[in-house]
This record gives C-alpha cells, structure tokens and sequence, in this order.
C-alpha cells in the first residue's frame, strides 16, 4: 500500500496568510450579572412602591404596605422603572452584542479589515477596509494608575491611529505585549510604544 506525500491542509496555509482576532463586545459575563441585579433589585422597587400605593403586600418577603405613598412608595416606584429601563437596555446591548466583532489581516487579499456591531440601524455594523501597504506600524499603549489603559492601535497612513483592543476592561500587560509582537511580526511592521 503506498502512502501519498503529506500535503498542507487548508487551515495551515490560511494560518499563514489570514490572522484574526476575535473582539469580545458587549456579551461579558459583567453585563449579564448587572442586568440581572437590576432587573431583581428593580422588580423589588417598583413592587414595593405599588404596595405602598394600593395597601396590596406585592413583596413575600417583607411589608411595604406599611410606607406612605408620597413620598417614599413614588420614590421607590421611580427607582424601580429607571432600574428596570437601565436593566433592560443592558440586555439588548448583550443581545445585540455592540462593540463585538474581528480585525482580519489577510495577506492574500492585501487588506485589514476591521469590523464591529453596533446598535441597530442603517449603520449597526462599521465594516472599514485599508489596504495591507497602507499600514505603518502597530503602537502599544500602556498608561498605569487610577485608570490603568492597555491598548493596541493600527497606524494606517492619512488615518491616524485606529484601536484594535476592546474597550472596558483592560487586557493584561503580556497579552497586549504578545498581541502587538505577533501582529508586528506577521505584518512586518515595527512595534512602537514599547
């Protein structure tokens, strides 16, 4: 029985020549436990300014009939509305995962392509597309203290400079010094920042 010459799979040589980077948007484990306090401590407010309002124990857990409607049952039912609207625009940013999406760098085709989700509308996704020769260099920037930032950004010739990293939490020191290296390295590009 022969045994045929190994040939490269497809994944590899798209490993050389395509990298990308998933962006983790809006869809954090952060979110979805705010929303869901929210939506409790909400439910608890507003709850407790109706029974206050009809003399109607809506709560098993405790007596809110016992509150004077104004101004204490008012006040508890306009914190349980704003909660809840703050609760549920929590949930259809998670659902609509804005800020999430990839940067793709193909040399094959050329490009950077850089592309995130947005909140529904005619402009929900920004696609933006330069090509590979366009791009300068990758900088990192790191600034420590009170509000520590751990940034990676493109630098694209008559763009300026256009960030790579997701906004919220900041990465660690070693995954944006990694991150930048390999970017660097397979765009061949310098690294600046560092």
């Amino acid at each position: 029985m022969a045994v045929s010459k190994a040939t490269v799979s497809s994944d590899e040589m798209e490993k050389d020549t395509v990298l990308q980077h998933e962006i983790l948007g809006s869809r954090r484990w952060s979110n979805y436990l705010w929303a869901t306090v929210t939506v409790i401590g909400g439910t608890g407010f507003l709850l407790a300014g109706l029974s206050s309002y009809t003399g109607i124990n809506f709560l098993p857990f405790a007596d809110p009939t016992q509150l004077i409607f104004i101004p204490q049952g008012l006040v508890m039912c306009f914190y349980g509305t704003a909660a809840l609207l703050l609760s549920l625009y929590l949930w259809l940013i998670c659902s609509w995962n804005v800020g999430g999406g990839y940067t793709r760098f193909d040399k094959d085709a050329q490009q950077v392509q850089i592309f995130r989700w947005g909140f529904p509308g005619k402009n929900r996704t920004i696609d933006f597309k330069y090509p590979l020769a366009s791009v300068k260099a990758i900088r990192v920037d790191i600034r420590e203290g009170l509000n520590p930032k751990r940034a990676l950004y493109l630098k694209v010739k008559g763009k300026g400079d256009i960030p790579l990293t997701r906004v919220g939490q900041p990465m660690s020191l070693s995954a944006v010094e990694n991150q930048g290296a390999e970017l660097a390295r397979f765009l061949q590009v310098p690294l600046e920042g560092l």
